[in-house]
């Protein structure tokens, strides 16, 4: 049974940092695409980075960076200078197949999320 875990989020002020991780059950391995999806009060699930099957890393922003140690059963968002709009829940997602979708629907793995909130 796959299970994710979020951790990392917190208030931050503008301009800052944060780092989110992502704790996943060991059957989640290489064979999944795995990414983060922000949601904003109010708004639906959003994409903002990906990494598929061969490692290869997409993001909305050249701000966020995802990273995965598959070893350690860990999947990170490095996010660097957040603005205000970065405030929400983040998600941790995974689905068993080579392409990452862009869209929430196509991952049937999910974590409870972890709050992210930016200040002025």
């Amino acid at each position: 049974q796959v299970h994710l875990v979020e951790s990392g989020g917190g208030s931050v002020q503008a301009g800052g940092s944060l780092r989110l991780s992502c704790s996943h059950s060991g059957d989640v391995d290489s064979d999944f695409c795995m990414a983060w999806f922000h949601q904003a009060p109010g708004k639906e699930r959003d994409g903002v980075a990906f990494i598929d099957t061969e490692g290869r890393k997409t993001a909305t922003s050249s701000r966020f960076t995802i990273s995965r140690d598959i070893a350690k059963n860990m999947l990170y968002l490095q996010m660097n200078n957040l603005n205000f709009g970065d405030s929400g829940m983040y998600f941790c997602a995974a689905e068993k197949g080579p392409i990452c979708s862009d869209y929430d629907s196509d991952y049937g793995y999910w974590g409870q999320g972890t709050q992210v909130t930016v200040s002025s």
